[in-house]
């Protein structure tokens, strides 16, 4: 059985504490992840051409992300299982849910990284970009984009990793694993973006493919990290090699939970890859502020993200343990944290923008000091949304962790495709805003998501667990 640190804290006793210890340990180590974006920008802001190599990353990411985000939709339903079987009490089909999952997941980002590897110049092609952002920024996009798909199962290895001991209610443990594996990119990336010579060992300097190798060398780690911890230590669900042979039922019960999840993610993907072919439109400054604004505010998205997984698990293992009232006061108390914690998060960015976007790029080009200008307009116009992102995370992880994902599904619609892609394309075309338009438009889905995701919650049609009870009193045969 889990540890009375996990489980026993979640479904008994105070509220506040657990959601703390799972929630501080995500945000941590999502800002871990996120130091792998940031350290890319920061060593690529200092090359010859910053505008040109930093705008690469934002033309690859959204491309990267919408392949990433079809087997990443299937972890959520593994944490989930694993999540519902451990409040129900159900240890041996926890551990079958993890072992079946972490099979499927790892099969699909081998089938998603060749593809990947083989469309990337494709990919880029589709993008209608201004001819100079075609000739300086494109070319580094498939550069970087080539190399990072060649990773793509080690990146998905520790994805499953850790949702699989968030469900089970550890989150510290991957929280440890990144850190070592972000200390390993940072240490890495200069040295391959910029060349080493140390005599009889030479490493030549590879630019945006440097920092694409450095990601990759450290996800292998971090995948390697993740296995041992996973198959050697009991500090998850009990996965055993037996557990790894896929069978139809299980993959069945990971696609109908996954499959919203996946679609969701990859919406999301798409929606962003609309968004960066407008932008591809206007100059590598408005570009590369663009990259720049939305790695800042994938920072300061981690307090909103954390709260959500944690949400996620709270509600999995409560609705498991069949106390509904239990995860809705769980829920009502995040939403209600997250709205503060990212109110205050919002005053900073607010106060503090020109400094921060500062830090990243140089001002000493024509093309820097405007990527500086655009990026600190961005930054300061996006505040408006930040409490609204740390309620409509709260909610989302509300319906994830029920095994509600087509719910999830339907508001991360509402605020991408009804919110936000729209509304750019009215207010910088239509309207004729250019850049400022941009930054408006991508402020106001989050807004629009999380009013229409509060106002569905409170119907409480959600509060229903999605694991057969019958399945979590029956040991499940190791090897079968």
């Amino acid at each position: 059985m889990a540890s009375p640190s996990t489980e026993s804290n979640i479904t008994d006793g105070s509220l506040a504490w657990p959601l703390f210890t799972l929630a501080w340990p995500i945000v941590v180590t999502q800002l871990l992840q996120v130091a792998y974006n940031i350290a890319d920008t920061l060593w690529l802001g200092r090359t010859a051409e910053p505008a040109a190599a930093v705008g690469a990353l934002s033309l690859a990411f959204p491309l990267i992300f919408l392949l990433l985000s079809v087997g990443g939709g299937f972890t959520v339903a593994g944490s989930t299982l694993v999540a519902q079987y451990t409040g129900a009490g159900g240890e041996e089909s926890a551990g079958k849910a993890a072992g079946q999952t972490l099979a499927f997941v790892t099969l699909l980002a081998v089938a998603l990284g060749a593809l990947g590897y083989l469309t990337a110049d494709a990919m880029l092609a589709l993008l209608p970009a201004d001819p100079e952002t075609a000739a300086s920024v494109v070319p580094l996009a498939a550069d970087y984009m080539s190399v990072f798909f060649l990773g793509t199962p080690f990146l998905f290895g520790f994805f499953v990793f850790s949702a699989l001991l968030r469900g089970y209610g550890n989150t510290r443990t991957p929280m440890r694993v990144m850190l070592v594996t972000v200390v390993l990119n940072v240490a890495l990336d200069p040295v391959f973006i910029f060349g080493w010579d140390l005599g009889p060992v030479a490493v030549p300097a590879l630019g945006v493919e440097g920092a694409a190798l450095a990601t990759l060398v450290s996800r292998v780690v971090a995948t390697a990290i993740g296995m041992c911890v996973l198959f050697g230590l009991d500090a998850g669900p009990d996965v055993r090699l037996g557990h790894l042979r896929l069978e139809l039922d299980w993959v069945r019960e990971i696609v109908d939970i996954g499959a919203p999840s996946a679609l969701e993610q990859s919406t999301s993907a798409l929606a962003m890859i609309t968004l960066t072919a407008m932008v591809a439109t206007f100059g590598p400054p408005v570009v590369a502020a663009y990259g720049l604004g939305n790695r800042l505010i994938s920072l300061v998205f981690l307090p909103a993200m954390g709260l959500g997984r944690a949400t996620n698990t709270m509600v999995g293992q409560n609705l498991g343990a069949e106390k509904a009232k239990r995860a809705e006061r769980a829920v009502r108390l995040a939403a209600g944290v997250g709205a503060t914690v990212m109110g205050a998060v919002a005053v900073v960015a607010l106060a503090f923008a020109e400094p921060i976007v500062g830090a990243f790029i140089s001002a000493s080009t024509a093309d820097g000091a405007a990527t500086v200008a655009n990026g600190v307009e961005y930054l300061r116009t996006r505040t408006v949304e930040f409490a609204f992102i740390g309620v409509l995370q709260v909610v989302l992880g509300a319906y994830r962790g029920a095994g509600n994902t087509k719910t999830a599904l339907a508001f991360s619609l509402v605020a991408l495709w009804v919110g936000r892609v729209p509304t750019v394309y009215g207010l910088a075309f239509v309207l004729d805003f250019g850049a400022t338009g941009i930054w408006i438009g991508m402020a106001l889905g989050n807004v629009v998501g999380a009013v229409a995701a509060v106002a569905w919650f409170t119907r409480g049609t959600w509060k229903r667990a999605v694991v057969d009870a019958e399945k979590s009193a029956t040991a499940v045969d190791p090897d079968g």
